[in-house]
């Protein structure tokens, strides 16, 4: 079973995830927060396998959240799902332990859930997917595989 925390700023956003997450059966949604602060505390106490976490929110953004969710639950895999996906941001998501991040612009749900499996995967097996691998578009905004 792969437990799983949303956070997002956007109440419908989260409700979206939440109904596409619960389509598979060996995933749960183990906690919802809408900002990085309150995702913090749930870390602590629901231990997600898969954070699923935007950037832009208030109180605590994604970045900030994540360097301490790493220090917190190195475990834990974070992907980061946000409209501000750029190469620059996903270096900066990479040094604060964000396994990916995905693009609400270009990704999409189906992207959004190729990673988590890919990382619930790679947790099993031990080896990367494509899923996690970089994905622009004319804009520069995209999926990029981050360490």
């Amino acid at each position: 079973m792969t437990r799983i925390l949303i956070v997002d700023d956007n109440a419908r956003v989260r409700a979206a995830l939440r109904v596409c997450l619960k389509m598979k059966e060996d995933w749960v949604v183990c906690g919802e927060a809408e900002n990085g602060d309150a995702a913090i505390e749930l870390v602590r106490t629901v231990k997600p396998d898969v954070v699923l976490l935007d950037y832009a929110m208030p109180v605590m953004n994604g970045l900030e959240a994540a360097r301490i969710m790493s220090g917190l639950a190195p475990e834990c895999s974070i992907l980061m799902y946000t409209m501000f996906a750029t190469p620059q941001l996903s270096e900066l998501a990479a040094a604060a332990g964000v396994r990916a991040v995905l693009s609400k612009d270009v990704n999409g749900i189906g992207a959004v859930m190729e990673a988590i499996e890919a990382v619930a995967s790679r947790s099993a097996t031990g080896c990367e997917s494509e899923a996690l691998r970089p994905r622009f578009d004319a804009r520069d905004r995209a999926s990029t595989e981050l360490k």
